[in-house]
């Protein structure tokens, strides 16, 4: 049974941390890019931060740039997203995903990623 399994996200004052993990079973992650998005009510699903199959290169988004870090164990078929000095526009459910196609560059796209996560709800009170 493929299952990705966000977890760490929370209520946190404006200014501070999350480390957001994604525990992967079913499926390998080591030969693929993973995708971290975010969703908030009302609007589209949008890329956040992504990280190539070996871990050598990411890609985030402009308004993450500088406060969030993406990072993969391949040996756990794990992915995290350190999230640093947050802002009440960070709120929103946070989703990761694996790339459909393995040993390619960093794709930001949502129709790239083929398996996604439940989400979990990073809440930002300013």
């Amino acid at each position: 049974q493929v299952q990705l399994v966000e977890s760490g996200g929370g209520l946190v004052q404006a200014g501070g941390s999350l480390r957001l993990s994604c525990i992967v079973s079913g499926l390998t992650i080591s030969a693929y890019t993973m995708g971290w998005f975010r969703q908030c009510p009302g609007k589209e699903r949008e890329f956040v931060a992504a990280i190539d199959w070996n871990g050598g290169r990411t890609s985030y988004t402009d308004s993450v740039e500088g406060r969030f870090t993406v990072s993969k164990d391949n040996a756990k078929n794990a992915v995290y997203l350190q999230m640093n000095s947050l802002k009440p526009e960070d709120t929103a459910v946070y989703y990761c995903a694996r790339d459909r196609v393995p040993f390619r560059t960093l794709m930001v796209g949502i129709e790239e990623y083929n398996y996604w996560g439940q989400g979990t709800q990073v809440t930002v009170s300013s």
